[in-house]
């Protein structure tokens, strides 16, 4: 803080006393919660008393664990705990379920405040869950109560659900047909190479089912998902096309679809029950006009920043480890827009826009969190140090950085690079300045060798790793010493 201790102080303390009079509306006060809780984990407030993240629990597991927003999740999804106490509680346990009914993937749906749902229980965080036998179920994140259940397809598999979060839409990705050898041999080509299954949420609505074909977007197709509004499909050659989704839905959607309402397309049976399920209604006759192409390597780009820039590498062997940052507009690249760590490590840098939507880009290497470069409205760039956090040995090795957006703060994963008995901690950074503020240890040993994941959600931190076959999740609470 640029104020004195005592003014800062003075500050918490009135923010404290206006939210034990239930003054202001209920964003404001969760804002001044929020403001007030980001004082305790940054040890600001100092008559507040002493604060710090304390080991409260551990469980393992055989199978994947899971955390989304205040719950872990054990078995598949089929076990829930609560971490909003002092440490975690069993929240519900979910009915075994056949092969048949096993959950596939999971997204986790939480409406905005600003709306008002005429059903109360789509104001609630809700968990969509696509099962073996293609079904899309709505369970509530509070009681695993069932809320709603869509039949997809019996003609169609499908794998994996995705966001499209700027848009309110998520979807489900069927998986990419294959060429027989015997079709291949007779000369027969595979048109269809994969469905999506688009849905509105906030309630949820079907939008369709898109098909995408070799006739209309092209051979080699390897991929196709949607974000920010757009289409994007990837091919073998290592490029990358940008579609407008708008564009598609405009020209070729047949026939708009209603949940438990009658279809032409099923000669008037019912949208989303089954055998019948949700039927093709977006049927792409004509390639639509290509909003954007580049080739890059493993067909990764990013799109971000204010005006629009991308992130990509290029496919050449000589540019490998290499990050170009150029304008969407018209593909220059910006200035310090090339950006190479020349890092010797088993594991690569990582390179992404910052989730705070700052226009700053945050690149991570074993040793550095480097420089960012910032694009402003008006398509200048500027460069600016971030606080440079690699000032100890080179033994030390940055391991992941998460965000904190409701608190505003960075926290990043440094281990100590010793072989086996390892050991984590945890800086929490300022996000707008880059200042460590403090760091946290991590009891367990931190072997390199395993997968770790790590989540700090307010005053929560939870580990999560996996050894050999069994997976274990450690919880840290922010409590008083």
């Amino acid at each position: 803080l640029s104020v004195p201790t005592v003014r800062a102080n003075c500050s918490y303390l009135h923010l404290l006393s206006r939210r034990a009079r239930g003054i202001g509306d209920p964003g404001t006060l969760f804002r001044l919660n929020l403001k007030v809780l980001r004082g305790i984990i940054l040890q600001v407030m100092e008559n507040y008393g002493s604060r710090n993240f304390i080991k409260v629990w551990s469980k393992t597991s055989k199978s994947t664990i899971m955390y989304e927003s205040g719950k872990i999740y054990f078995e598949n999804y089929q076990k829930c705990y609560s971490c909003v106490h002092t440490e975690p509680q069993n929240l519900y346990k979910l009915p075994k379920r056949s092969k048949l009914e096993k959950f596939e993937d999971a997204l986790l749906c939480q409406c905005p405040l600003e709306k008002t749902m005429a059903s109360p229980s789509d104001q609630k965080p809700s968990l969509l869950f696509l099962t073996a036998s293609n079904w899309l179920y709505r369970l509530s994140a509070e009681t695993g109560e069932e809320l709603q259940r869509v039949y997809l397809s019996s003609k169609h598999k499908f794998r994996s659900l995705s966001w499209d979060v700027s848009q309110e839409i998520f979807y489900v990705k069927s998986v990419k047909n294959k060429e027989t050898p015997l079709a291949r041999q007779a000369g027969v080509s595979e048109n269809t190479v994969m469905h999506l299954a688009i849905f509105h949420v906030f309630p949820l609505q079907i939008v369709g089912i898109l098909e995408i074909t070799k006739r209309v977007f092209g051979n080699g197709i390897t991929d196709a998902v949607l974000s920010q509004g757009v289409l994007a499909v990837s091919y073998n050659n290592k490029s990358v096309k940008l579609f407008s989704f708008e564009h598609i839905l405009h020209r070729h959607m047949t026939e708009k679809l209603i949940l438990g309402r009658q279809s032409l397309l099923l000669r008037g049976k019912t949208v989303g029950e089954a055998p019948f399920g949700i039927p093709v209604n977006i049927q792409v006759t004509d390639c639509p006009p290509v909003l954007f192409e580049v080739s890059c390597t493993n067909n990764g780009v990013q799109i971000g920043g204010h005006p629009w820039h991308y992130i990509y590498t290029p496919p050449q062997k000589n540019l490998k480890g290499t990050h170009h940052i150029c304008s969407l507009k018209d593909g220059t690249v910006a200035t310090n827009g090339i950006q190479n760590m020349k890092c010797c490590s088993l594991e690569s840098d990582e390179i992404y826009f910052h989730p705070d939507e700052s226009g700053r880009i945050v690149h991570m290497g074993p040793t550095t969190i480097n420089s960012q470069v910032i694009v402003t409205s008006s398509g200048r760039t500027v460069k600016r140090r971030f606080q440079q956090l690699d000032d100890d040995p080179d033994r030390e090795t940055f391991r992941m950085v998460e965000y904190d957006n409701e608190l505003d703060i960075l926290g990043v994963v440094v281990t100590n690079g010793e072989e086996g008995e390892g050991r984590a901690h945890v800086r929490l950074h300022d996000n707008q300045s880059g200042q460590l503020q403090r760091t946290v240890d991590l009891v367990e040993p931190w072997d390199e060798t395993y997968q770790h994941e790590l989540c700090f959600d307010k005053d929560t931190i939870i580990h999560i790793e996996q050894k050999n076959n069994n997976f274990c999740c450690h919880v840290y609470k922010l409590k008083g010493t």
